[in-house]
């Protein structure tokens, strides 16, 4: 027995705890993503884009039952009615609310109608089931009651645990990794992000393909069949399966050579910016922070905005101007959420080099949600997998701060020493975080001190973007200057410069 109370008492009191739990997150459902839930300040623009994601939400009336469909037909199918099941080991209730509430917001996200759930207090998953054989069958129960379509586990199933438990609730199985994978799959937008979505969902499902029925042999070697068939007949041939999984892998090939093609004009813009010492600033941070939102207070972008994980997938880069003049790039990044998929996390490493070029990490934290700090660990988890990311310095921005209550404010500042207080839809803080910014971005280090011709008048622009202008003034013979430049700047402007005899 692998329950955490051993006594009967103690066992109807964890239950009863697990039934409230699910009972809090059950009310909530149907929050997460909802018509008109998500709040536009003026710096959002027309939000184009949120009618065409909002049109993909829900296909009414599909069928996901287990009738001779293959898992890469399957992939194909939107989620519909769900039923939540988790499990409460060693942590508190309040994290196991938590992440059953994120895993209900999650469902929705990908356009499912969560109906119902179950939690067991449980010290680790069952090998055989994930929940063991009786609990599995009580959630066949529960499934068949509610008219779910789909069981949605707050985990990572390995295969023979899910297909186990697909035989006892007789309903497709998806884990956590399986959501968020899908829900990739449907904001994904640019050709490269859809590509990098693609190749993570293959890997993940190379070696869970399932078959149903007569589907698994559905070609057949030797004399089978015939009236000769016996010595002749050599059994089945290549399966569907194994059509599947050739299929997969020659797809996985094309991909990754797509990608890697993709590579160099990413590289050619870095080194662009670079070259022109455009200092860069990365947003990072949990899904649903608010990273959009502050990019479109800062830039004015015009990003889409959604109450909704992961509403941004493709990494936006917009140009923005300290309150002194510099210029510099604002990159907001895909959201990060606990347990990232490690297939993700592989297929969007070339995205998420934008974090370890940057030269400042403005870090969003969502200040009104339940558990913030544990979100900032898990963002910082996904740091430590990029190569340098965790050189960067980092500012921990807590948004949302027309939200959150003042404890939690006073209680994240006290934990971290880099922090901010803003909120992106009032305007609350911008103005000192955009200073902030400005101290901390790298200042040009080439003094020089010359006459600019007037037909150069590009390299005086430059200057006044890149650079500090300590004195500036025209003359007879030209802009005369005196500023701090990088150093291509600045061997650009001494070839350049009036030199008098």
């Amino acid at each position: 027995m692998n329950d955490l109370s051993p006594t009967p008492e103690g066992t109807r009191a964890a239950r009863d705890v697990a039934d409230d739990v699910v009972a809090r997150v059950l009310a909530r459902a149907g929050t997460a993503v909802h018509a008109g839930g998500t709040i536009h300040s003026s710096y959002d623009g027309a939000q184009l884009d949120l009618e065409e994601r909002t049109s993909l939400r829900r296909v009414a009336g599909l069928s996901t039952e287990l009738e001779d469909v293959t898992e890469v037909e399957y992939r194909a199918l939107r989620l519909e009615k769900v039923v939540l099941v988790g499990l409460w080991g060693a942590g508190t209730v309040h994290d196991a609310e938590v992440s059953m509430r994120e895993l209900a917001a999650l469902a929705e996200t990908a356009g499912s109608e969560v109906l119902d759930g179950m939690l067991q207090r449980r010290r680790s998953p069952d090998p055989g089931t994930y929940l063991g054989s009786g609990k599995a069958a009580e959630l066949a129960s529960v499934v068949a009651a509610v008219g779910a379509d789909t069981v949605v586990v707050d985990g990572e199933l390995s295969p023979s645990q899910r297909r186990a438990l697909e035989d006892i609730v007789r309903v497709k199985v998806v884990d956590r990794t399986a959501l968020i994978l899908d829900i990739f799959a449907q904001h994904a937008k640019s050709r490269e992000g859809k590509a990098q979505v693609e190749l993570a969902q293959l890997e993940y499902l190379l070696p869970r393909l399932r078959g149903w029925g007569e589907s698994m042999s559905r070609q057949a070697g030797g004399q089978v069949g015939g009236a000769g068939a016996g010595m002749g007949s050599r059994g089945p041939g290549e399966t569907k399966i194994e059509l599947d999984r050739r299929r997969i892998r020659n797809r996985m090939a094309k991909l990754r050579r797509e990608i890697a093609a993709m590579e160099p004009a990413r590289i050619a813009k870095r080194s662009s910016r670079r070259k022109n010492a455009v200092p860069s600033v990365a947003i990072a941070g949990y899904t649903n922070a608010g990273k959009s939102s502050l990019l479109n207070r800062l830039t004015g972008a015009g990003v889409l905005v959604e109450n909704a994980l992961f509403a941004t997938l493709d990494p936006t880069v917009r140009r923005a101007h300290t309150p002194d003049g510099r210029l510099y790039t604002l990159a907001d990044t895909v959201g990060f959420v606990r347990a990232l998929p490690h297939q993700l996390v592989e297929a969007f490493r070339s995205t998420l080099e934008e974090v370890a070029d940057a030269d400042l990490i403005l870090h969003i934290v969502d200040a009104s949600h339940p558990d913030p700090e544990g979100q900032i660990a898990a963002v910082r988890h996904v740091f430590a997998d990029i190569p340098g990311a965790m050189d960067v310095p980092e500012v921990i921005v807590l948004n949302k701060a027309d939200l959150a209550t003042e404890e939690a404010i006073a209680r994240l500042r006290s934990r971290e020493v880099h922090s901010i207080v803003v909120s992106a839809h009032s305007g609350e803080g911008i103005e000192e975080l955009q200073a902030l910014v400005a101290d901390l971005l790298p200042r040009p280090g080439v003094l020089v001190d010359l006459v600019v011709p007037y037909h150069r008048g590009d390299l005086v622009s430059r200057a006044h973007e890149a650079g500090d202008i300590e004195r500036e003034e025209h003359t007879a013979d030209g802009t005369a200057l005196r500023a701090r430049v990088d150093s291509a700047l600045a061997a650009e402007l001494d070839a350049v410069a009036v030199r008098h005899a």
